[in-house]
């Protein structure tokens, strides 16, 4: 018997189930679809981190480049700005230059007496220039002498003016005034003044130009194309605004405050700035450049929104120009997950089906090879048994006729002959063949008159513990087998126990809502045998039920006993488990399934005894069995009960017998012979045919056991007692 190892075996406290699952013998090939899915969500994110960070990169410097024309644009409209100016500066110059030029050093009363000729001089020298508005000639105190407007001259005076203060100050160099809406002329002007001197340097009065600021207007509107997104504007270096496109209201200058005004004042030729406007809140990147010699500059700005709003929409074309691809590889790369998960199922099903198909041919290669086992196991306990037979047949006839000064020798055969039918017993048991007689059986009552042979069996110097509640539910087994099961663990439990050492057997009743490994849902008895040694290690625990396996020394195990253990619970209904761990001991759990029948067994119908000795001298059996040996002992021992006997080796003979007319008040055959008719086939046959023939049957195995219990037809084990022989023989009578 397979038995539990001694010492430091090494393993887990887990169930098992009676066979250990079943490994395919090729390694399966392997898919890492993890890997493959990370690839693919790693190609996801590069499809759209790269495209994402081009675009990015793409709008950063398209937008740049943007900035840079748009810098280049005012650029190039400021210095044509400049240059416009300069001109218009110069030729005021000149004008200036040349009236005074033409006043001399005359006083103011002078210049009343040549008003008339002086305004026809300026009306001819300024008369044909359109940014002109007037010129003017004020005398020391600021009064209007003379003017190329009007003549004669208004009664004005600008004494208070500011600007007429500045250009006494920096005279000979011009000074420009704000603009401002000319009484006379009804036009937005700024003028530009240059003062006169005496030759002692004393101040003669100023020569004044009124500039037309629509005239800067207009040309700057025509510079921009009336850009709306461009602004161009003339300014006095400190921020004083002289001219603008696109138009404000007059009066309206720049914040002192901010750089543009700064970057002004501090005299710089030219320079860039990039500013949100006090005038219109419109953020601007600004060119601006210094007018010639004059303290005027020339300003173009063009609108940040109108550069976002010519780049983005181009942004968005090259967007969706670069999103079709894009989108185009996030599908395929979507399809490709969608086909990689079906793949993995696929996969896994295929990998399920392989590992099933596999494990189902190692499974039946196992099969194959416990049954060729369980086959050659079953035949050599039948032979066994037919030589049991014969020396338990002897045996019976020895006793029967007296020792004759032989009892020991006897006796020490008889004991050797049941030793070796025990051996058989297991041997059929293993190999599912053992011929059962099967009944309802109260456990409360029938362990604890077993337990004295259990506690034998583990050994008195181990404590020994039956736990066996009142209402525990009957089991429906062979009683001998499940016996003999608890002796096979008992002996177990006593190999590894030291002395001192625990062995306790429960009874417990269980229910199983859902199939469980190999058992059904339903009611089961778990009988639990448990001790107190080392345990077994893993590897070991998954082979204890396999036939031969042991792990004793060679000579003291036959690796039956737990696999006996196991077939004897399964025949039950049930099931046997296992489990272990180092140093926490072993438990076997056996299973039966409850038995629902009557309360009690039905007693066999005991046939009527003759007295012990008398012989049956009228009784004639037909005795068919192919072992010469067996059929000879048999023969004997009928022959001591003075039946009339009669052998044939086969079924077919015994069959053909019976056709030829001879009659019998018992057939006695044997269950496996050769011919086409075994024993079974033989009792149908009669029991067809002759309804009224007494026939019984008698085997070492139990194959097509079922076929004889449906004719209800008695079967005797090998090997039996004479006395179940006897028994019959007044059936038969």
């Amino acid at each position: 018997m397979a038995d539990r190892p001694h010492g430091d075996q090494k393993g887990s406290l887990t169930s098992v189930q009676p066979s250990g699952p079943m490994t395919p013998d090729l390694p399966l090939p392997a898919r890492n679809f993890a890997a493959t899915h990370r690839i693919l969500l790693i190609v996801f994110a590069a499809s759209v981190l790269v495209p994402f960070m081009c675009l990015c990169g793409y709008g950063y410097f398209d937008f740049q480049r943007r900035v840079a024309d748009a810098n280049d644009v005012i650029d190039r409209l400021a210095r044509v700005g400049v240059e416009q100016a300069v001109k218009v500066m110069d030729l005021n110059e000149a004008i200036g230059t040349r009236i005074i030029d033409l006043l001399g050093n005359g006083d103011d009363r002078a210049i009343r007496a040549r008003e008339r000729t002086l305004h026809d001089a300026m009306t001819e020298i300024g008369g044909g220039y359109p940014q002109v508005a007037a010129i003017s000639v004020l005398g020391v105190d600021g009064d209007l002498l003379a003017s190329s407007r009007f003549y004669p001259a208004p009664n004005e005076s600008i004494k208070q003016r500011e600007d007429f203060r500045e250009i006494r100050a920096r005279r000979p160099k011009p000074n420009f005034s704000l603009p401002m809406l000319g009484r006379l002329t009804g036009l937005v002007i700024f003028d530009t003044g240059m003062g006169r001197s005496a030759p002692n340097g004393a101040f003669l009065g100023a020569v004044m130009i009124a500039l037309r600021q629509d005239y800067f207007r207009s040309f700057y509107a025509d510079l921009v194309s009336n850009n709306d997104a461009l602004l161009i504007g003339l300014y006095r270096d400190d921020g004083g605004l002289l001219a603008r496109y696109p138009e404000v209201r007059p009066g309206t200058n720049p914040a002192p405050n901010t750089a543009f005004v700064a970057a002004l004042a501090s005299g710089q030729q030219a320079g860039h700035l990039r500013m949100r406007s006090t005038i219109d809140g419109v953020e601007r990147y600004l060119s601006y450049r210094r007018v010639g010699d004059y303290p005027l500059y020339v300003s173009v700005g063009y609108a940040h929104a109108a550069i976002f709003a010519q780049w983005w929409p181009h942004l968005m074309i090259v967007a969706s120009l670069t999103a079709l691809p894009c989108v185009a590889v996030w599908l395929l790369i979507a399809f490709s997950l969608r086909r990689l998960r079906e793949e993995q199922r696929a996969w896994e099903r295929w990998q399920s089906e392989v590992g099933l198909r596999l494990s189902a041919e190692a499974a039946s290669r196992h099969l194959q090879r416990m049954g060729a086992l369980g086959n050659l196991v079953a035949n050599v306990a039948h032979d066994f048994n037919n030589l049991l037979m014969v020396v338990d047949a002897n045996m019976s006839l020895v006793r029967h006729k007296g020792f004759r000064n032989a009892e020991p020798e006897v006796l020490a055969v008889e004991r050797a002959a049941a030793n070796a039918e025990t051996v058989a017993r297991r041997l059929l048991s293993v190999a599912r063949k053992q011929p059962l007689k099967p009944a309802p059986l109260d456990l409360a009552t029938w362990l604890l008159a077993a337990s004295g042979l259990l506690h034998t069996s583990v050994g008195h110097s181990i404590e020994m513990r039956v736990d066996v509640p009142a209402d525990i539910w009957p089991v429906f087994t062979d009683p001998t087998e499940l016996e003999l099961a608890l002796i096979n663990i008992a002996v177990n439990a006593r190999d590894v126990l030291q002395p001192g050492g625990r062995f306790s057997i429960v009874c417990e009743n269980v229910r199983l809502d859902a199939a469980d490994g190999h058992l059904a849902a339903g009611e089961y008895v778990r009988i639990s045998l448990t001790d107190s040694g080392e345990g077994m290690s893993e590897e070991v625990r998954l082979r204890v039920f396999e036939p031969l396996f042991t792990t004793k020394v060679v000579g003291s195990g036959t690796g039956l006993g737990l696999t006996q253990v196991l077939a004897a619970c399964e025949q039950a209904g049930g099931t046997a488990r296992i489990e272990s761990a180092p140093g926490a001991g072993t438990t076997v759990r056996l299973y039966l399934a409850r038995y629902v029948g009557p309360d009690k067994a039905v007693p066999p119908v005991e046939p009527d005894r003759c007295a012990s000795d008398a012989p049956a001298t009228s009784c004639s059996v037909l005795v068919a069995e192919d072992n010469a040996e067996v059929a000879a002992a048999v023969t004997a021992v009928l022959d001591m009960f003075g039946c009339r006997v009669q052998t044939v080796a086969s079924g077919d003979e015994a069959w053909q017998t019976l056709q030829a007319g001879a009659t019998f008040d018992l057939v006695l055959s044997d269950i496996q012979m050769p011919g086409r008719l075994n024993g079974i086939d033989l009792a149908e046959r009669v029991r067809a045919t002759y309804p009224l023939q007494k026939i019984a049957l008698m085997t070492g195995y139990a194959d097509e056991l079922g076929r004889a219990k449906h004719l209800h037809v008695p079967v005797l084990p090998k090997p039996f007692d004479i006395d179940e022989l006897r028994a019959l023989i007044p059936e038969a009578a």
